[in-house]
C-alpha cells in the first residue's frame, strides 16, 4: 500500500530518458505546493521560494528551490530573473530552470518573458516563451531544436480570489490537452502570503521532456502573474496583473 507524502520509486529502464525524468514518464498530473516562509509572511521580506511537487497519490516526485540573491529578490520583485534548481529524492539537480530579466509590458511586443529549461542542468530541453497579447496571456512551447510544440492559452481575468484560474495546454492543432491551475488556497493564505497551490495535467504518452518543460511554464506563470510584492495582492485581468 502506498503511503501519502513517501517518495515516489524511479520507474526503471526507461530508454533514451534524460536521467532524473524517468519519474515523469508514468504520471500525467503533478501538484506543486509553495512552502510558507515565516519571515516573509509576517514581514513582506521576499526570500527564496520553495516547492514541493508530488503525484497525483501525494507521493514527492521533486523538490524545487530557488536561487537568487537577496538584492535581486527586494530590488525586482516578482519581476526578478532567477533560476530554480528542481531535485529527486537523492539530493540530484535532475532539471534547471532559467528566467532571465525582462521588462514586464503588455504594449511593448519586445517586453516579453522567457524561460530556459535543462534536464539535467546544461542540457537545453526546450523553452517558454510569452506571446505578445493584450487580453489574455499566451506562451510558446518550444523543443531542444526551437520548434513549437505546444502552446498555453491562458484566461481574461487572473484574479484568484475564491477560485481557481486555469491556463489552457493546447495542441498545434488547437486541442485542449491539458491544464495549469492556480488552485485557491484560503482567505487567509492568499491574502497575506504569496505561498500557491498548483495542477498540472498533461497526456500520459506525451514526450517526456516537453513534460519536464510544462513544469517550468508552471514556475513562470507563477512569477508573473502570482507573486505578490511585499505580500501585497497584484492578480488583475489579463497582462495588467
Amino acid at each position: 500500500m502506498k503511503t501519502e507524502g513517501e517518495w515516489m520509486s524511479i520507474p526503471a529502464g526507461i530508454p533514451n530518458c534524460p536521467r532524473g525524468l524517468e519519474y515523469l514518464t508514468s504520471i500525467d498530473q503533478l501538484l506543486v505546493k509553495q512552502k510558507v516562509e515565516l519571515l516573509e509572511a509576517f514581514t513582506g521580506f521576499e526570500t527564496n521560494n520553495k516547492f514541493s511537487i508530488k503525484n497525483a497519490l501525494g507521493q514527492k516526485v521533486y523538490y524545487a528551490i530557488e536561487d537568487t540573491d537577496c538584492c535581486t529578490r527586494q530590488m525586482c520583485g516578482p519581476a526578478r530573473p532567477f533560476d530554480m534548481k528542481i531535485f529527486d529524492n537523492f539530493r540530484n539537480e535532475v532539471m534547471h530552470l532559467h528566467r532571465p530579466l525582462a521588462c514586464s509590458s503588455c504594449c511593448f511586443p519586445c517586453c516579453l518573458q522567457s524561460m530556459e529549461v535543462s534536464a539535467p542542468p546544461g542540457n537545453v530541453i526546450g523553452t517558454i516563451e510569452q506571446e505578445w497579447t493584450i487580453c489574455s496571456p499566451a506562451f510558446r512551447l518550444k523543443n531542444h531544436v526551437g520548434d513549437t510544440v505546444l502552446r498555453i492559452e491562458g484566461p481574461f481575468c487572473t484574479f484568484s480570489f475564491c477560485g481557481d484560474v486555469e491556463f489552457q495546454i493546447v495542441s498545434l492543432t488547437g486541442e485542449n490537452i491539458g491544464k495549469i491551475s492556480k488552485q485557491w488556497s484560503g482567505f487567509a493564505r492568499e491574502i497575506f502570503t504569496d505561498a500557491d497551490f498548483f495542477g498540472i495535467t498533461f497526456p500520459l504518452d506525451l514526450d517526456v521532456r516537453m513534460k519536464a518543460v510544462l513544469l517550468g511554464a508552471l514556475f513562470l506563470i507563477d512569477a508573473m502573474f502570482f507573486e505578490k510584492s511585499g505580500n501585497r495582492e497584484s492578480d488583475g485581468i489579463g497582462m495588467l496583473s
